[in-house]
């Protein structure tokens, strides 16, 4: 009888573990499909410092620019190791496009444009405000270069779009412009 006993205990108590074992398992596969799925730009650490991407998404004053980075699904590159230097027009300097301009390029026929337009606003390194020369070209990600005037103490891209503040970030620096950039036609 007490073997009997003793079987009993052992087989519940092996079911109770194997069962428990399956859940965790099953728990473990649904986190490991859930973290494969949702890319580098959804990794989070609290306790370092923002990727440009996580700069741009906390700045009420970028959210056209946050916009056109995902309908040109550029989120997950954009929050890659880099470094990256980041020229990011604000709210304001989208505004002064011609009316229908922004909307026109969210749609998803004009995505290849979209793309080419913010690749222009991205170069590979880091070029802090205190690096920058005047006559200084930088080569960006879409294959073109700006160029880096300096008027009265104020660095400017292309001639046009001020520099108004520079932000660093864990994967390069954002700086911020007050006009967008539009590539040489090709």
């Amino acid at each position: 009888m007490k073997k009997m006993n003793l079987l009993i205990v052992l087989l519940f108590t092996s079911t109770l573990f194997a069962c428990n074992s399956a859940e965790n398992n099953e728990a473990q596969n649904n986190n490991t499909e859930e973290t494969q799925s949702i890319g580098q730009s959804g990794v989070q650490d609290d306790a370092s410092q923002k990727n440009v991407v996580q700069v741009a998404v906390s700045s009420k004053d970028h959210t056209t620019l946050v916009t056109a980075i995902k309908a040109g699904e550029l989120v997950d590159a954009l929050s890659n190791a880099g470094p990256f230097t980041v020229f990011a027009p604000t709210n304001e300097a989208f505004n002064k496009l011609p009316a229908g301009t922004v909307e026109g390029l969210l749609k998803p026929e004009s995505k290849e444009t979209l793309v080419d337009i913010l690749q222009y606003h991205v170069a590979v390194g880091v070029y802090k405000s205190e690096a920058l020369k005047e006559g200084q070209n930088i080569g960006q990600v879409n294959g073109d270069n700006i160029n880096i005037t300096k008027k009265e103490g104020v660095y400017y891209v292309n001639g046009t779009a001020k520099i108004i503040a520079s932000i660093p970030a864990s994967n390069g620096i954002i700086h911020v412009i007050d006009g967008v950039l539009l590539p040489p036609k090709k």
